[in-house]
């Protein structure tokens, strides 16, 4: 025997909270229930025993290596777990060789990989020729988008499985069975808590059972040194901060930048000020979230208000000399203001039509009246003939066309009613009508 291997109860004792209350059949497991409810596909699957490959994304806690588990279990096949933080190729491959010598004795193997989108793509490809021999079944779990993040030679042969954050009422069911259950949970602790209680971790946890069981289990640990019951009080000392899920280079960073944005365009300050608060307070670079500001200013309000793209700046070069958290009002108010400003993207929109040109048309040589004619030779060649002085003209709108022939009349810039553009818009229609008076004084 030897003393220093633990026992199994003392390694379910000194096992975390998460792990001891990890659901080990269907009907234990609690949410995705439009994967594994009566009916659904996965259920089916699995209660067939003809589960494939499949990838598992979703949030952090949802239960990804649960089920995985779980398939395992019904299929009474060899489970074999793999993190591709700690594994390399080397391990890889040998996995793969004792998979295949498993495969000729009748024995299946289920290789379940966390965090599979951290393997590189040579590493993803080495999985390929065992999937297709069905020498392994893959179930890999990813929080990022295996749109992105997944060979697409390996997501062809993989179904996805979306998993859903779990919701208040999911954790906090959850919760209260870790509290009762005394074989796996601490109900041999004799401690009670609130329903509200258990939902205030539920929401400070945003829908994280692993995050949430780790949570009761400190407040636990707490609350039996005084008096047994989970306060308010010491649930918030065992969270300490909420934590907030967020990947600076991942898919949730794009999803709220894109929150933040479209809330400016929507003109709904409200809505603005909340995506830009779960960025920064998630850890966001402000500066980040600053140049994408100034980008909402030129994109969606332009000349409708020169002055928004001025505050944006103030705003940017606040947030660097200031720092945070004060520089995060500078920004607040320069999303406010952006989103009630009046909204124009003509001049985004006429850009765009520019840049077509530039790319599907001629590079027209610039018309020879346009032209500068530093030199006798350039003059002579008729660089600078025909050109008008704007300002010798009556009305300081000479008629002389500016863009080359194979554009001649082009329009791109289509100044829309709101705010200063509805006096572009008549500007533009007075220029327009001087420059057809000065055609007729010269015709």
């Amino acid at each position: 025997m030897n003393l220093f291997q633990p026992t199994p109860d003392a390694q379910v004792t000194q096992s975390p909270l998460a792990d001891r209350m990890r659901p080990r059949t269907l009907d234990e497991f609690v949410g995705q229930e439009h994967l594994v409810g009566p009916g659904k596909p996965l259920r089916l699957q699995m209660e067939r025993d003809d589960a494939g490959s499949m990838l598992f994304w979703g949030p952090p806690g949802t239960g990804k290596t649960t089920l995985a588990k779980i398939i395992a279990a019904m299929s009474r096949a060899e489970f074999i777990e793999f993190s591709a933080v700690l594994s390399g190729i080397k391990e890889i491959k040998q996995v793969m060789s004792e998979a295949e010598r498993a495969r000729q004795y009748g024995t299946r193997t289920i290789l379940f990989i966390d965090e599979i989108h951290r393997f590189n793509r040579a590493q993803q490809d080495a999985f390929l020729p065992h999937v297709e021999k069905g020498n392994i079944r893959l179930i890999g779990a990813t929080t990022e988008n295996p749109s992105f993040e997944i060979n697409s030679a390996l997501l062809s042969r993989c179904r996805v499985y979306v998993l859903k954050a779990l919701t208040e009422d999911q954790v906090a069911q959850l919760l209260q069975r870790a509290l009762s259950d005394k074989d796996r949970g601490l109900g041999n602790l004799n401690v009670t808590a609130a329903d509200d209680i258990l939902r205030l971790i539920a929401v400070y946890t945003n829908g994280d059972a692993r995050a949430a069981c780790n949570v009761l289990e400190v407040s636990a640990t707490l609350a039996r040194d005084t008096g047994g019951v989970i306060t308010e009080d010491i649930a918030k000392a065992a969270l300490q901060k909420r934590t907030l899920i967020y990947d600076k280079s991942g898919e949730e960073h794009y999803n709220l930048i894109s929150a933040l944005h479209k809330s400016v365009r929507n003109s709904d300050p409200d809505a603005a000020l909340y995506w830009l608060g779960r960025m920064l307070e998630a850890g966001e670079d402000p500066l980040y979230v600053a140049r994408r500001v100034v980008r909402m200013a030129v994109e969606d309000i332009g000349l409708a208000d020169p002055q928004a793209l001025a505050l944006c700046m103030a705003a940017r070069d606040a947030v660097d000399f200031i720092g945070l958290p004060e520089g995060n009002l500078a920004l607040a108010q320069a999303v406010v203001y952006l989103s009630v400003a009046p909204k124009s993207n003509a001049l985004y929109t006429a850009y765009g039509s520019v840049t077509q040109d530039v790319e599907n048309t001629a590079a027209d040589p610039v018309p020879l009246h346009l032209r500068n004619a530093p030199t006798g030779l350039m003059k002579g060649l008729g660089y600078g003939k025909g050109y008008q002085y704007a300002h010798d003209v009556e009305g300081k709108v000479a008629n002389m066309e500016c863009l080359p022939d194979s554009l001649r009349g082009k329009t791109y810039y289509q100044p829309t009613n709101e705010g200063i553009e509805k006096r572009i818009r008549e500007r533009l229609e007075e220029i327009k009508k001087r420059r057809t008076d000065a055609t007729t004084r010269n015709s």
